[in-house]
């Protein structure tokens, strides 16, 4: 569901896909291609949020933001797990956020980067393009092997594939935007 914000509303790209039981609320862009799945939050009431081209939120997961200083951004083919929660931070392009991970405020993940599942980033923390990130909280554990970075565009294809599985059904299966 989309949902404004006093006087923003979410901006779409594209073919987009939002599972009806998500919420979208206020300034909110969508990229092309961007999948919100089951009861995901996407909470840009205090300050905005990006969600770039075919990246996909999957189910559980809480994106917002804080008020006045830290919005959240997200680049393309980025891959949000399960229960994640990004707040206040700027992920890089083809990041896999593992499941359950949390990611805090002025937080900043380079391009084809690794968060494990179940880590928590701390405030502030900055992580150069290409490296693993394991841990509460959240450390640097070692340069990613080009055959996991390759992986990171697969994963959010995949989310390509399912997005448009669920666009050609009915509404009545799944809200859809396309």
């Amino acid at each position: 569901m989309i949902l404004p914000f006093f006087e923003k509303l979410p901006q779409l790209k594209g073919e987009v896909f939002i599972e009806k039981s998500a919420r979208v609320i206020g300034d909110v862009n969508l990229g092309d291609g961007a999948s919100i799945w089951f009861n995901v939050v996407v909470r840009g009431d205090v300050n905005y949020i990006r969600i770039g081209d075919r990246t996909n939120i999957q189910d559980g997961s809480v994106v917002h933001v804080t008020r006045d200083t830290h919005p959240t951004i997200l680049g393309d083919d980025v891959t949000v797990g399960h229960n994640v929660t990004l707040h206040g931070c700027i992920i890089g392009n083809r990041v896999l956020v593992g499941m359950g991970a949390v990611v805090l405020d002025g937080v900043e993940i380079g391009d084809d980067c690794i968060i494990g599942a179940g880590s928590v980033v701390a405030p502030g923390t900055k992580v150069p393009a290409g490296h693993l990130i394991l841990g509460n909280p959240g450390r640097v554990k070692r340069p990613l092997k080009s055959s996991e970075i390759s992986h990171l565009k697969v994963s959010a294809d995949n989310y390509i594939h399912y997005m448009r599985q669920y666009l050609s059904m009915t509404e009545e299966g799944c809200g859809k935007i396309g």
